[in-house]
C-alpha cells in the first residue's frame, strides 16, 4: 500500500506534511489514511474517488484554493464541515480534469 501523497515534504513529531501531484488522468494507488488531516488544493482539477473494491465512489470537485479538513471515523474519512461527505479511509482517486491536479496535505500525529 502506498503512502497518502507524492512525497513528504516536512515531518516532525506534531505534523506529516505531504506533496501531492496528479496529472490528467493519473490515479493514485490504493492507499490508507491512519491520521486526521487537512488538505490545501493549489491546483484544482475533479477527482474520481474508488474504494478497495475499486467501485466508483463518485467526484469531488477541487478548485484552487479549497481548504478540506478530515478526520477518520472508524472506517471512513469525514469532511469535518460537511459530514454527509464520507469515503473509506482505504481508496485510490484519479484526476479526470485536463490539467494537473495539486495539493498539500498536512496529517497531525
Amino acid at each position: 500500500m502506498a503512502g497518502v501523497g507524492s512525497k513528504i515534504v516536512f515531518e516532525d513529531d506534531k505534523v506529516k506534511v505531504w506533496e501531492f501531484d496528479l496529472e490528467p488522468g493519473e490515479r493514485t494507488p490504493l492507499h490508507t489514511h491512519e491520521l486526521d488531516y487537512v488538505f490545501y488544493v493549489i491546483d484544482g482539477a475533479p477527482l474520481e474517488v474508488f474504494d478497495a473494491d475499486n467501485n466508483d465512489l463518485g467526484t469531488l470537485d477541487l478548485n484552487s484554493g479549497d481548504v478540506v479538513p478530515i478526520r477518520v471515523e472508524g472506517d471512513e474519512l469525514v469532511v469535518i464541515n460537511d459530514p454527509s461527505r464520507r469515503v473509506p479511509v482505504t481508496h485510490a482517486a484519479r484526476n479526470a480534469g485536463s490539467t494537473r491536479y495539486r495539493e498539500l496535505l498536512i496529517e497531525t500525529k
